[in-house]
């Protein structure tokens, strides 16, 4: 039976790294796979899943308006990158698609924001995948880094602002919830 998944860490735990390996996975088994990223996330060009590691791999876009359950003929699994930029209705199709139609949907995001906020897509993820996991980090203090700290170009702690600025190590470190406090 084909589950929705849903595979989360704090930023940079690797987790393009670890989707770009379930899709060699499937791939090498002769098994066909669609990938999918948010089209808002360009930091590498538009429409790429890229490890910080250095492997990429073409992805179809996604935004607020793409419809999952119209757009996917038959494949052997769906990989979607940054997933908490889904919207709730696209979750829910994504989980339609796990159930109803048989095609196993992995999907890799973090859970909230610099704030500490949820992202909704993430919200909907944690509710309605059959699956979760929680891929490891760490924060500078040794300990388990589940937070996202957003940092300016001096590298001071941002507070406030749009919950989505698209960046990478330059904008955001991961952190500790203690850290996280504190800083």
């Amino acid at each position: 039976m084909a589950k929705l998944y849903f595979r989360y860490s704090a930023m940079n735990a690797g987790k393009s790294t670890a989707l770009l390996q379930v899709a060699h996975n499937y791939e090498e088994q002769g098994q066909k796979v669609r990938l999918f990223t948010a089209s808002i996330d360009n930091r590498y060009g538009s429409g790429k899943v890229t490890s910080r590691l250095g492997p990429q791999r073409e992805a179809e876009v996604f935004d607020t308006d793409f419809d999952f359950l119209n757009a996917i003929p038959q494949v052997n699994c769906l990989l979607v990158d940054e997933a908490q930029f889904l919207t709730p209705a696209q979750v829910k199709q994504l989980h339609q698609l796990a159930q109803v139609h048989g095609v196993p949907v992995i999907c890799y995001g973090i859970r909230s924001d610099f704030v500490g906020e949820p992202f909704p897509g993430a919200a909907y993820l944690l509710t309605l995948a059959d699956d979760i996991e929680e891929l490891k980090n760490i924060c500078a203090c040794g300990k388990k880094a589940t937070m996202n700290i957003r940092v300016d170009e001096n590298g001071k702690r941002v507070t406030a602002g749009e919950q989505v600025a698209v960046g990478g190590n330059e904008r955001y470190l991961h952190a500790c919830a203690r850290c996280f406090y504190k800083t």
